[in-house]
């Protein structure tokens, strides 16, 4: 039995060409943006993977939108090998999920945790990635991003999990 979502493409006739093109509508006038972020955990150095960009300022946690057609651990995998040479070996944990308010109203993060990857070579930087790397938990770069701080900290203090990015 189809879900409610997909009662607009049950249609047929014109009823069915204006509820598709309501539906294309909405998505264009109100679209919902979704991500996803890893904290890539190496526990034998107790060190965690963190990117630089070179068009927003901070150290972050690795990760991208999800593409139409993809799931959130094919974004993940994708987004990790594209941004650090990372190969997931094990499933990810999805530990939160995040409205992104400062990206946009509709802007929403999946957050992973990775524990089981590969490294094929190290990060060389590109033209979107500046610098890559693992850091020990207690030294962090400088300039690590407050949402990447609050990630870490439910992670390994335990601290609750915000709602938000």
């Amino acid at each position: 039995m189809a879900s409610d979502e997909e009662a607009p493409f049950r249609q047929t006739g014109w009823a069915g060409l204006r509820a598709r093109l309501f539906h294309l509508y909405f998505v264009l006038r109100r679209p919902m943006t979704l991500g996803v972020r890893g904290l890539i955990h190496d526990a034998a150095t107790n060190s965690v993977f963190l990117i630089r960009h070179t068009y927003v300022p901070g150290w972050q946690l690795p990760g991208g939108g999800v593409e139409v057609g993809e799931t959130m651990a094919e974004a993940l995998a994708r987004e990790l090998y594209e941004e650090g040479n990372i190969q997931i070996t094990d499933a990810p944990i999805l530990k939160s999920m995040h409205f992104n308010r400062r990206a946009s109203r509709r802007d929403h993060v999946g957050f992973y945790l990775v524990e089981h990857f590969s490294r094929t070579a190290p990060k060389l930087p590109d033209h979107e990635i500046a610098e890559a790397g693992f850091f020990p938990l207690d030294r962090l770069p400088e300039g690590t991003t407050p949402a990447t701080l609050r990630r870490i900290a439910e992670i390994f203090a335990n601290v609750p999990a915000s709602p938000y990015w």
